[in-house]
């Protein structure tokens, strides 16, 4: 029988990704702090894509990984919602941490809007900071 997972509000020190097709912007915060930051953007394909976020595991041991999934203005899924989801099953299946999905709408906006020079993993932050709102 298959443990269940811990609640939410329970992972401290989580990965955040704003999965892109060809960008996939990543970052870390801590809980108690309540922050985000942005790390880098993965811009490697195929296996190397995978063995970048493998290392970024690796390095930061983070107990959780929050997702960023994208949808319409009005909250129904498009292609990319698809894509997102994949992406958020496949890290689940090859690293054993809880995934977590988040609603990704405006992230982008709203780290351009502030200035981000890496908008990718800016967007990455603003998904964590959400997740840490959302899971308080």
């Amino acid at each position: 029988m298959k443990a269940p997972l811990a609640p939410a509000a329970s992972f401290m020190s989580p990965l955040a990704f704003d999965f892109g097709t060809q960008r996939i912007g990543v970052a870390t915060g801590n809980r108690l702090l309540g922050s985000a930051r942005g790390l880098r953007t993965i811009t490697e394909q195929g296996d190397a894509r995978w063995a970048a976020i493998a290392a970024l595991i690796q390095e930061w041991q983070p107990d959780a990984l929050v997702i960023g999934v994208p949808r319409h203005p009005d909250g129904t899924p498009h292609e990319m919602t698809a894509r997102a989801l994949k992406f958020a099953g496949q890290l689940r299946g090859r690293h054993r941490l809880p995934v977590v999905e988040i609603d990704e709408r405006y992230t982008s906006a709203e780290a351009q809007s502030q200035g981000a020079r890496d908008l990718d993993a800016a967007s990455a932050a603003l998904i964590l900071e959400q997740f840490f709102r959302e899971h308080a």
